[in-house]
C-alpha cells in the first residue's frame, strides 16, 4: 500500500478518489485489507497501528473499529466513522499519514471505499 502500490477500488466504476470529491456527511469509511502473503499479517498489524496513531488525531475523526475474517482467512475490514468528505480528505493527503504507507508489507492491497447510513422502516435509522 505505498505510492507505487495504490489503492484498489471496492466499486471499479466508482473508485476512492472520486468518492472524495463529493460533499457528504457523516460518512463511514470501510476499508477491506487482504493480507495476500500470511507471514505479513504481524506486519500489517504493526502498520496499521502506526497509521491509526495519526489518523485517529485528525479533525472530523469520531471512531474506529478493525476486524478480522474468521478462520484461515487473511482478510481485515477497518470500520472508520468520519464526521465529512472534508474530513477523511485532509486525513488521507496529511503527510504524516502518508508517511506511514511504505511500511505495510508489500502483499497487503487496501480496498477503500465511502458509505452513508440508509434509512429503512422498522429496520434502520439513518
Amino acid at each position: 500500500m505505498t505510492a507505487a502500490k495504490p489503492f484498489i477500488p471496492l466499486d471499479e466504476k466508482f473508485p476512492f478518489d472520486r468518492q472524495l470529491g463529493i460533499a457528504a456527511a457523516p460518512l463511514v469509511l470501510v476499508n477491506l485489507f487482504t493480507v495476500v502473503d500470511p507471514a505479513d499479517e504481524a506486519g500489517f498489524l504493526d502498520a496499521f497501528k502506526a497509521a491509526a496513531e495519526v489518523i485517529t488525531k485528525q479533525s472530523g475523526f469520531i471512531s474506529m473499529q478493525l476486524h478480522r475474517a474468521i478462520g484461515d482467512s487473511p482478510t481485515y475490514l477497518n470500520y472508520v466513522v468520519w464526521e465529512s468528505t472534508e474530513a477523511v480528505r485532509a486525513a488521507f493527503t496529511d503527510p504524516a499519514f502518508l508517511a506511514r504507507l511504505p511500511a505495510y508489507p508489500s502483499s497487503v492491497e487496501a480496498r477503500p471505499h465511502l458509505f452513508q447510513k440508509v434509512a429503512v422502516p422498522g429496520f434502520c435509522t439513518a
